[in-house]
């Protein structure tokens, strides 16, 4: 929901740090493994409980996957890249959960097990989308040039990263906020299949 307003607040930055990457040889899949790569970090220290230190690794993780976007725009972009992205980033948001369903199952295992369903489920919803919005040569600039369609929600990567940072803060708040942000992510993806069915319906195809 808020990642338009925060896309346009960031991404002059990023792009100056993009440009000034690409000319020293790094390639934007180099920023988009790293990116993953220290996202599986903050998951680790999550689970052995230094939940400061997994903050600051989430933050920084998030920071290169918004630039690994401007380091493509300032060489070549590349379908494989836009590919990796989307993959890596689902790695990073079922991970987060995971690691404290690991760290307390006691406390957040159901809480987590629903969280990480509801984000299969949006995702899903999202993806899909994707593929019929390139079918019906669909295009939106609203979250930037991206490899794919990208629908708005009440729960994208803002709001799913803001959680996140409750959930380092605050730990034991982590069942309650999951159970109410898996409603979110439910919701977005319920909001988006009526608006596919909106969209898509009258194309007479079949699945």
């Amino acid at each position: 929901m808020i990642d338009g307003a925060a896309r346009k607040m960031i991404q002059p930055g990023l792009d100056r740090a993009g440009l000034w990457l690409a000319g020293r040889g790094v390639k934007a899949d180099h920023v988009t493994v790293f990116a993953c790569c220290l996202g599986l970090l903050a998951g680790g220290l999550i689970a052995a409980g230094y939940l400061i230190a997994a903050l600051l690794v989430i933050l920084i993780s998030r920071v290169c996957d918004g630039l690994d976007g401007s380091v493509a725009r300032a060489t070549r972009k590349t379908d494989f890249g836009g590919y990796l992205d989307i993959t890596l980033d689902f790695v990073f948001y079922g991970a987060i959960p995971l690691a404290f369903v690991i760290h307390d199952p006691a406390a957040n295992g159901l809480a987590g097990a629903a969280l990480i369903f509801s984000f299969y489920i949006n995702g899903a919803s999202f993806l899909a989308y994707g593929i019929l919005a390139e079918k019906h040569r669909l295009t939106t600039t609203q979250r930037g040039v991206k490899s794919i369609y990208f629908t708005t929600g009440l729960a994208e990567a803002s709001e799913t990263l803001i959680v996140f940072v409750i959930f380092c803060l605050w730990p034991a708040w982590f069942s309650p906020v999951a159970w109410v942000f898996a409603v979110i992510c439910l919701y977005t993806a319920l909001s988006r299949i009526m608006q596919a069915r909106a969209e898509f319906s009258g194309d007479g195809s079949e699945a």
